[in-house]
């Protein structure tokens, strides 16, 4: 996997971008600063979903819908583990079931 570039660099670049002179394209831009131009062109186009200039979903929430859906996952793990643990517990309490007594 290839090692994430800083968000100040991100920015940086976005910004350069978006206030190129005419005549000089996305792609040179991307160029000069060692990144790929498709890695420039979803720079450009996370920046104008963050901006609110076109419709998405933010980089502040999508960090807050991984969060949550790592949290639930947690609390799934958590909740298989005390109903396995009620079961097998209920389990000890039948009759002739963990008993040593004739």
């Amino acid at each position: 996997m290839p090692k994430p570039y800083p968000e100040e660099f991100r920015q940086d670049v976005v910004r350069v971008a978006r206030n190129r002179g005419p005549g000089v394209t996305v792609e040179q831009v991307a160029t000069d600063f060692g990144v790929h131009p498709m890695t420039l062109w979803k720079w450009m186009r996370r920046a104008d979903i963050d901006d609110g200039t076109k419709p998405g979903t933010t980089s502040q929430e999508s960090a807050e819908l991984r969060q949550a859906r790592r949290r639930i996952k947690l609390l799934e793990q958590e909740n298989e583990v005390l109903r396995r643990a009620a079961a097998y517990l209920s389990q000890a309490h039948l009759p002739g079931k963990g008993s040593t007594r004739s």
